[in-house]
This record gives structure tokens, C-alpha cells and sequence, in this order.
């Protein structure tokens, strides 16, 4: 199969998960980005200014374009790098490196504001301003993705055994708007660690103090960010004690019910990212699940954006 072939073949959209126009859009937008740090990684390898002309030595075997295609086919479907190297007839180490050239960039380009393209989230702080000036509410969430054990007798292997679902995982927090669309994902963490200290890591306390005008609806396991913001943040109604009145819990079920269908869309976004192979179970490395989860989370903005 030659290199125009694969790149006609895999570029379709059940490939890549992005349709040929925004796949184009993404494309010229991250063009600039890889040529100033291919340039800059090769300046760092030489130690001095190239001697020769630009366009001077060796071509890539890929251009850019074929490395953000296999990039997004693997973040799609999880395949082997041999196999991306066998469409286009190059060696699996290529692939390799287009993959470490091409995520990183995908990772950092943050979340699309919805209706505004040109305006991106990259920080908790970052969506808080946002909320607070068009007046958003906010679901937040905790996910967690299977990840590879750590090796016997290694320190710290039992930090990824998740406390609800006895495997190892890493987990990550999750932030839409009302209408599920991702606004911002982070606080990557292990498993053992529960969803609400990773909050207090990254700073969402300080942030509603800073923001009192944002709102937010949890779940269960934020209790104590509703306790302590009560006025901020909805969590489900206390379930009444055992010798409550049936009257008591027809009213608590029906306060919990539509709590939880207020919260549900942060559950579909969720559900948006682990259309993605990679975040269904993630077989490699650990190191790479934040960025990997940090990619896929932002192609999924863009998208959802457009709701």
C-alpha cells in the first residue's frame, strides 16, 4: 500500500473519529506548531545554527500529515504501531515518533469555548472566568479508565487499586457545561486517591472563594465541597434515617431524581471521551495516560462545541 493510499484510506472518518473538514482545520492549525519544535529539536541535537538551506538534507519518510492521521488512528482504536506501519510501508519506530511528535501538541491545545472556536480553556482557573462571565453552571464528575499493573515488588504498587472497582486504574476529573460539552479535563491521579482530594490539589477551593457567583452540581462524592460551599455547589440530598415516614422518602427520591437528571449530562461526556478505545482500557504505558486522556478529552471539545 503506498503512502497516498493509506493516507486516502485512513483519513476517513470512522479512522481518525473526526470528520475531513475539522480533521483539515486541526491539521493547519498544529502545522506551525510542529515545524517550530521539529526545528527547535533539531537545533538543540546539531548545537548550532544549520549551516545548510532549508529544505536542504533528507525528507521525512512522513509528512505531517500522515503523522496526525496515525496519531488519531491510534487514539482511536488503540492499534499496534506495526500495523500503522505496515499501511505506510515504513518501519514501526516512524510511527513511533510521529506518535511522541504529534501528541504532545494534541494534549496542550486545551477545550473549545462553545460558540466562540477561537477562545480555549487550557486551566481550572481558566473555566471558572469563563462560568463566572456568561454565567455557567457546572457539572463535575470523577472517571477512571483500567490501567496496566505495576510490576511485582515495585514501591507504591498498590496506588492505582481503585477503592470502588478493585483494579488498577488512573483516574481523572471531568467538567461540562449543562449541555455536556467538555469544558475541561485534569487532576489526573491514581486510582487510590479519591475524586475530591484531587480537587483540593488542584486548587477549587481557592477558585470558589474567587468566583462566588459560579455554580456547580456533584455528585456523592463531593460532599464536603457542598458542605463547604453550600450556597455554590449541589450535591444529592442526605438520605432521610431508617425511621423515616414514606412521605419523607417519596419527597427525598424525587429531589434525588432531579438532581441526578440535572447532573446526567456530565455523565454523557464522559461517555463521549470513552468512545475511544484508549480510555475504555489503556494498555500501555502509565506515564501517557494524561496526555493521551488530555488529547482525546480536547478533540471531543471540539466537537461537542458545536452542540
Amino acid at each position: 500500500m503506498t503512502q497516498y493510499l493509506a493516507r486516502t484510506a485512513l483519513s476517513h472518518r470512522i479512522c481518525t473519529g473526526l470528520s475531513r473538514r475539522r480533521l483539515g482545520a486541526l491539521i493547519g492549525e498544529l502545522a506551525g506548531p510542529w515545524m517550530a519544535s521539529e526545528a527547535g529539536r533539531l537545533h538543540k541535537r546539531r548545537g548550532h545554527e544549520r549551516l545548510r538551506a532549508a529544505g536542504a538534507g533528507p525528507n521525512h519518510e512522513l509528512v505531517f500529515t500522515d503523522r496526525m492521521i496515525a496519531t488519531l488512528v491510534i487514539l482511536r482504536f488503540q492499534l499496534p504501531h506495526a500495523a500503522l506501519a505496515l499501511f505506510y510501508d515504513v518501519d514501526r519506530s516512524t510511527i513511533t515518533r510521529a506518535v511522541h511528535e504529534i501528541r504532545p501538541l494534541l494534549a496542550a491545545r486545551g477545550f473549545v469555548v462553545p460558540g466562540q472556536p477561537d477562545l480555549r480553556l487550557r486551566t481550572l482557573a481558566d473555566v471558572f472566568a469563563y462560568a463566572a462571565a456568561k454565567g455557567v453552571e457546572l457539572r463535575i464528575d470523577g472517571t477512571e479508565v483500567q490501567v496496566r499493573r505495576p510490576r511485582a515488588n515495585k514501591p507504591g504498587r498498590r496506588t492505582f487499586i481503585s477503592g470502588k472497582r478493585r483494579q488498577n486504574t488512573k483516574k481523572a476529573t471531568v467538567i461540562t457545561d449543562g449541555k455536556g460539552r467538555t469544558l475541561w479535563t485534569g487532576a489526573f491521579r491514581p486510582g487510590r486517591m479519591h475524586d475530591q482530594t484531587a480537587l483540593k490539589t488542584e486548587g477549587i477551593w481557592d477558585l470558589f472563594e474567587q468566583f462566588p457567583g459560579v455554580r456547580a452540581k456533584v455528585d456523592a462524592g463531593y460532599l464536603g465541597l457542598a458542605r463547604d460551599f453550600p450556597n455554590q455547589v449541589e450535591a444529592p440530598p442526605k438520605k432521610p434515617n431508617k425511621d423515616a415516614t414514606p412521605e419523607e422518602l417519596a419527597v427525598w427520591e424525587r429531589a434525588r431524581h432531579q438532581q441526578s437528571s440535572e447532573r446526567i449530562c456530565v455523565e454523557h461526556g464522559n461517555a463521549e471521551h470513552k468512545q475511544w478505545r484508549p480510555l475504555q482500557r489503556w494498555i500501555g504505558r502509565r506515564e501517557y495516560y494524561d496526555e493521551i486522556h488530555s488529547a482525546i478529552a480536547g478533540l471531543v471539545s471540539d466537537r461537542a462545541a458545536e452542540r
